[in-house]
């Protein structure tokens, strides 16, 4: 069961325990076939896969320190919610002989919620490289999300180290997800050449990679519902948005999850954005009123109908990686040890909800949608 751990096993092991007299999960209708062009051959693929999982810039753990320089009034000022404005900057970063890059780019703001002033005095961004970035930690990197402190104060700070360890558990579930990597981001105004501030930030994998990972393709579909979509797949998504207490997301809407199409038709939803979860449990997160709960803190599961036993086949695995996922608190740099302990707290909550059946009954079998999110 062990093995059922790493990464791209996650899902082979799904297929044996439905051959151990598990049921397996509802097979998806199939989608709409995608004619829009023709796909590489397998072993393109395999190499576009291959290039994407080797980008230096998440192959470390170790917090990155880069420097941006802007014009951080003008681009802060910038937060129409569909604005694609971009401002001039430089980005400034070791190579690895110690020397330091200095990089062009396009940056802008972006976000919903938190790119609204009353939310966050400062948003998050988006950095398109225009420069030359070979040799440095962002080569191969045309376009990356970067989370930032959103107000510049201790506490707002630690929600990206806590947004942070929110990836990193669902990293372990499946390589189906998001990578990202910390960052101590120092701000210069372009103007002055002083500094505006130094805080973590969160740099998130472009959505290209991710399909690349997944030998697919971004696809824009909206309003998919579950039966569109791989069933394994938006089973365990939906069952770790119930464990970090997550409503913040709509599937049929593409808001802060994107589907991922495979040459086979296949359809993968990979999420983003956590930070209206309970887990990570934000000053600012209110949860939509559609759901009829208080706070982020309560749990709804949003998810597909199954039974037990199929529900069974994910909450093993699910409970098989608890000591790893409650030592991605022990390893998150810079993490408020009062949270971290908060964290755990929240999460053995949902253990115990998971281990026991009439709870499984009354919050999956009972508590499901049966159409889409």
């Amino acid at each position: 069961m062990r093995a059922c751990l790493a990464g791209v096993l996650f899902f082979a092991c799904l297929s044996v325990g439905a051959a151990t007299g598990q049921a397996p999960a509802t097979t998806q209708a199939p989608a709409k076939p995608d004619t829009t062009e023709t796909w590489p051959d397998a072993a393109a693929l395999a190499e576009r896969r291959l290039i994407a999982e080797q980008r230096p810039l998440f192959r470390s753990a170790e917090p990155l320190a880069f420097t941006l320089v802007a014009d951080f009034k003008a681009v802060q000022r910038d937060r129409a919610p569909e604005s694609t404005q971009t401002y001039p900057a430089t980005l400034r970063v070791a190579r690895p002989d110690g020397s330091e890059a200095s990089i062009a780019m396009q940056i802008r703001t972006r976000g919903h919620s938190r790119r609204r002033p009353s939310t966050c005095t400062f948003a998050p961004l988006r950095i398109e490289f225009a420069g030359d970035v070979t040799g440095t930690v962002f080569e191969g990197q045309r376009a990356l999300k970067l989370g930032t402190h959103c107000r510049d104060v201790d506490e707002y700070e630690q929600y990206v180290r806590r947004e942070y360890a929110a990836y990193r558990i669902f990293n372990l579930l499946t390589p189906r997800s998001f990578r990202t990597r910390l960052a101590t981001a120092s701000y210069v105004d372009a103007a002055s050449n002083k500094p505006v501030t130094t805080r973590a930030g969160l740099f998130i994998e472009d959505d290209d990679d991710v399909a690349r990972r997944l030998d697919g393709r971004i696809a824009e579909q909206e309003k998919a519902l579950f039966h569109h979509v791989d069933s394994e797949t938006i089973t365990l998504l939906t069952l770790f948005e119930y464990m970090i207490g997550n409503t913040d997301v709509s599937m049929s809407g593409l808001h802060n999850i994107v589907l991922v199409r495979t040459p086979s038709n296949a359809i993968y939803p990979v999420p983003y954005d956590f930070d209206y979860s309970g887990l990570v449990n934000t000053r600012y997160a209110i949860p939509d009123k559609q759901f009829g709960i208080a706070t982020v803190r309560q749990r709804l599961y949003r998810g597909p109908c199954r039974t037990a036993d199929q529900f069974e086949v994910f909450l093993a695995r699910m409970r098989a990686a608890r000591a790893e996922v409650m030592a991605v608190y022990d390893a998150v740099p810079g993490l408020d040890p009062r949270y971290a302990r908060d964290g755990k707290a929240y999460l053995d909550e949902f253990y115990r909800t998971i281990d026991r059946p009439r709870d499984v009954k009354r919050a999956f079998v009972d508590g499901c949608d049966r159409a889409g999110m």
